[in-house]
């Protein structure tokens, strides 16, 4: 099950960007983090592929939402310039970050190699 954060929600969860200048994952489990707007088509074509996703991993990681227009200033932090945008948490090791609405092999790809979680 998919999740929407807020910046508040954010800052517990993932990352809290206002109190360390460097990334430090506050997570329990790898994150995949989906940056959508309702307004956006391939963020539509993109949400079912992640909710399926999200139930094939069930425990292993997390899969949350945010949506841009209404969390604008979690999108700048990003530098989400582009949607969709998917930023990938390892437990270790620096986030990366992945731009369109990617099939699902390439997100299972994404997900072993950076996340390191497999089904």
């Amino acid at each position: 099950m998919t999740e929407n954060l807020t910046k508040a929600t954010f800052l517990e969860k993932v990352f809290n960007y206002e109190e360390n200048k460097t990334w430090k994952f506050e997570g329990d489990k790898p994150v995949l983090i989906d940056f959508y707007a309702d307004w956006c088509g391939p963020c539509k074509a993109l949400a079912p592929v992640l909710e399926v996703l999200s139930e094939e991993y069930g425990d292993k990681i997390h899969i949350y939402k945010i949506d841009t227009e209404a969390e604008q200033e979690l999108a700048a932090a990003f530098g989400i310039r582009s949607i969709p945008s998917m930023l990938f948490c390892p437990m270790e090791g620096e986030p990366q970050m992945a731009n369109g609405a990617l099939p699902k092999p390439e997100l299972e790809r994404i997900i072993a190699d950076v996340l390191k979680v497999t089904k």
